[in-house]
């Protein structure tokens, strides 16, 4: 289980009156990072589920990848 612990809130760096970055926490980052990842992948499950499932049998599939067992 993941300690939460206390974050800093993010700065925002202002140039001619307007917002143009935000400096964060490198642990907030990341974890934006990880979610970010975890969207893209469900993302190309999604795409990959609405192509037909095409099944062979394993020793069509052992002699196309030339695989040893």
């Amino acid at each position: 289980m993941k300690v939460k612990t206390k974050r800093k809130p993010p700065e925002i760096v202002i140039r001619d009156s307007k917002p143009v970055a935000v400096i964060l926490d490198i642990g907030e980052y990341q974890e934006i990072l990880e979610r970010l990842e975890d969207v893209e992948d469900l993302r190309t499950l999604q795409e990959m589920r609405k192509k037909p499932l095409h099944f062979r049998k394993l020793n069509e599939f052992l002699k196309e990848y030339n695989a040893s067992v």
